[in-house]
């Protein structure tokens, strides 16, 4: 049963939630105005340097002329690059999902 009390907390833990929204510091984000926690934004964050440095790889790979090396480094990156895409999307869903389940009025 939906109480007083009961709304008033869930409001007070969505506020508490809500007071420590960090700006997205994403480099290949396609949305930086939705504010995400600092888990999210270091998360991203290690996504990136990764994909940056299998970037800097191949680069240094054909430079000294492997192809093939520098081939799959670009693989990696494009399937690392798709991966931080699909964790962004499932990680916003969630964060829909739940806002949801907290009702608007009481």
């Amino acid at each position: 049963m939906i109480t007083r009390s009961n709304l008033a907390d869930q409001l007070r833990e969505y506020q508490i939630r809500s007071k420590h929204d960090w700006a997205s510091v994403s480099f290949f984000s396609s949305a930086s105005n939705i504010s995400s926690s600092r888990v999210d934004v270091v998360v991203f964050v290690i996504w990136e340097l990764f994909i940056i440095a299998f970037l800097v790889f191949s680069a240094v790979s054909l430079y000294f002329r492997h192809m093939r090396l520098a081939f799959i480094l670009v693989c990696i990156t494009l399937l690392l690059l798709i991966c931080m895409k699909v964790t962004k999307q499932v990680r916003l869903a969630r964060k829909k999902k739940r806002r949801m389940l907290l009702p608007l009025s009481m």
